[in-house]
């Protein structure tokens, strides 16, 4: 079974509030065995420039989606919802 990757972009528009985030979102990515490949800024050589871009790699997509789906993670999200902008996509690795 291939890998899987959760690709974030995000801008982070409260930097207080994502404090709030920040605090239990890595309790729930341990929970399901993610292991960050990249995090930090990046040079953007077309479309949107996000302030910062995050790559993390899961055993498997099921498992990408359940960490994504879990409550640990669904409630790191609600702390994020105002503090940020963010766009999240789950990919599946080549075999």
């Amino acid at each position: 079974m291939p890998k899987a990757y959760w690709i974030a972009n995000v801008t982070v528009t409260n930097a207080d509030a994502y404090k709030g985030y920040q605090a239990i979102a890595p309790e729930a990515f341990a929970e399901f065995g993610a292991r960050f490949l990249a995090r930090g800024e990046a040079e953007t050589l077309e479309g949107v420039a996000w302030e910062r871009r995050v790559i993390i790699e899961f055993d498997n997509i099921e498992q990408a989606r359940a960490c994504y789906t879990s409550d640990k993670y669904q409630t790191a999200r609600a702390k994020r919802a105002d503090a940020c902008t963010a766009d999240i996509a789950l990919i599946e690795g080549l075999a």
